[in-house]
């Protein structure tokens, strides 16, 4: 997919009068249609940054965003990319602002695996400076992760629920995630219903829709579950497995226990003479009956035989 969109909608550090006092203003309509404020910073041309010059950092002066918008990857996939990057060089710079508290260090908006690969490579990496509010750096993450359509439903559900819980309005949440009120309330919902740990544990999981992860919520819910879940994927061989192998694991082993109905016994019935000629149970749907062909030869025959006169005296008492 072009990523047109990744650098495009950085606004210089100095905003027009217009946006300077007026971060996020409360909306209801869809967020495509908010265009002022914070919201409006992240929506400016990309030829904006192709005209600016991009710095080159040394990774470990660059720290972690105040909310995550994505789980770890597995070592397998991270080797990966971090082969091409080292092969071929970083093409695509990361987004970071300076530490609002820390000075001579920096935080990133977007570009964690970039980052994460350049420095196992050794090499400083290349990145876009640029003054940003907290709002404004959450909007360029929603915006990068909404361009590239791979965010996992549990990773959009988690980063909603830790910006909510971060103090983000949910007006700004929406328009990050490019969302309605309704679907964010579910995706907060999903995330609230699950142990942070586990989702965690678990991964991004990307196979793994929603319908399946809230089954999983309430398959938690059992008492013991979720210490099971967790005893699951602390294993060791667990953990080597993909996220979505993980999520299997977990569902299947917190699955509802069905409970065996208990094994009817069968009575033993004895004839007058004190023969034990059959034995039999019964419930709602059925009689069974077994007849001891050793205790009494041929009255399994004569049953059968006698099979339609004994039902025609029943009609027959029934009239």
């Amino acid at each position: 997919m072009a990523r047109k969109h990744l650098l495009s909608d950085l606004a210089p550090a100095k905003l027009s009068a217009g946006n300077s006092d007026d971060p996020v203003r409360p909306h209801t309509e869809s967020p495509q249609y908010a265009a002022r404020g914070a919201i409006g910073a992240v929506s400016r041309s990309i030829e904006l940054l192709k005209s600016q010059s991009l710095a080159e950092l040394e990774p470990d002066l660059i720290d972690a965003p105040p909310v995550a918008d994505r789980l770890e990857e597995s070592l397998e996939e991270f080797e990966e990319f971090a082969r091409n990057i080292k092969e071929h060089g970083q093409q695509v710079p990361i987004l970071v602002r300076p530490h609002p508290s820390v000075e001579g260090r920096y935080q990133i908006a977007y570009g964690r695996r970039r980052l994460r690969a350049v420095k196992a490579a050794g090499m400083k990496v290349k990145a876009a400076v640029r003054t940003l509010t907290d709002d404004e750096l959450v909007l360029a993450q929603g915006q990068e992760n909404n361009a590239r359509q791979d965010l996992s439903f549990i990773e959009r559900a988690l980063y909603a629920a830790e910006l909510e819980a971060g103090g983000f309005q949910r007006s700004l949440i929406m328009a990050a995630l490019a969302v309605d009120k309704s679907n964010l309330s579910r995706l907060i919902q999903a995330a609230k219903q699950l142990p942070a740990d586990i989702i965690r544990l678990i991964g991004a999981a990307p196979k793994t829709g929603r319908d399946r992860w809230y089954e999983l919520s309430q398959r938690l819910a059992q008492a013991g579950a979720v210490d099971v879940a967790r005893a699951v994927l602390n294993d060791d061989q667990v953990k080597r497995l993909t996220s979505d192998d993980r999520f299997i694991r977990v569902f299947d082993a917190v699955a509802p226990k069905k409970t065996k109905a208990a094994k009817q016994e069968f009575a033993l019935w004895t004839a007058e003479d004190g023969v034990q000629a059959a034995r039999y149970k019964q419930d709602k749907r059925s009689l069974t009956l077994m007849i001891d062909k050793k205790a009494a030869p041929e009255f399994a025959d004569y049953v059968m035989a006698s099979l339609p006169d004994l039902y025609a005296a029943f009609k027959k008492s029934k009239q």
